[in-house]
């Protein structure tokens, strides 16, 4: 990216997490360990969407074999990984600070973990295969029969069973769970660090062409 998208998105992760410890209110139950949820909220939204990303690039490899597609759906898939890892980080702080442990085996946290060691084993797979070719085809297969479970893993299953977890954003009845000033600085948030993951994107895209034309 330029340099001026790059000192925009700087400015505008430094102005979210100024308003997150500044305009945030306290939170019924939460007080001000809410300010958490600012940073892990977008985190687990942009894991998602690495995945989401590395699936559609997987279809779009499968169907041309361009290798640039594989290289977009693996990059998209290991920052998803890093994300979902940093959204876990957070998530275990959180627990530590309310319910007194870092890890408590909750749904969300189980599901979470299932999650963390199907993308982890992604990458165990490009690594032990040698040949690009093959390595891009078992990558691209094996990335579409993993995000089959990211909806059930993120959104549904941890519905069925009682949680310690705070009420997700939208409950079941669909109603937001935050008023407005909350909204509008995660909306905020939610948008840095999807121009966070873009830019890591593009920059991560670049070296791994550069290395593969070296």
């Amino acid at each position: 990216m330029p340099k001026t998208t790059t000192f925009a998105l700087l400015l505008w992760l430094l102005t979210v997490t100024t308003l997150v410890f500044t305009i945030v209110p306290p939170a019924l139950g939460l007080g001000y360990l809410v300010r958490i949820m600012f940073f892990h909220i977008p985190m687990a939204w942009v894991a998602v969407l690495g995945f989401l990303l590395s699936a559609w690039w997987a279809i779009r490899y499968l169907r041309t074999k361009q290798m640039r597609y594989h290289l977009l759906s693996s990059s998209a898939a290991r920052l998803g990984l890093i994300f979902c890892l940093l959204a876990t980080g957070s998530g275990a702080i959180f627990a530590k600070l309310t319910w007194g442990a870092y890890w408590n085996w909750d749904p969300r946290q189980t599901t979470i973990f299932i999650l963390l060691l199907i993308y982890g084993a992604y990458i165990s797979l490009e690594a032990s295969v040698e040949d690009p070719a093959r390595r891009a085809n078992a990558a691209a297969v094996y990335t579409l029969f993993s995000f089959i479970t990211v909806p059930f893993l993120v959104f549904i299953i941890p519905r069925f069973f009682e949680s310690l977890h705070p009420e997700p954003l939208i409950n079941n009845a669909g109603k937001i769970q935050m008023d407005s000033i909350m909204i509008g600085v995660l909306l905020a948030a939610l948008a840095g660090i999807t121009g966070l993951f873009l830019w890591l994107l593009q920059y991560w895209m670049k070296r791994r062409t550069t290395k593969v034309r070296e």
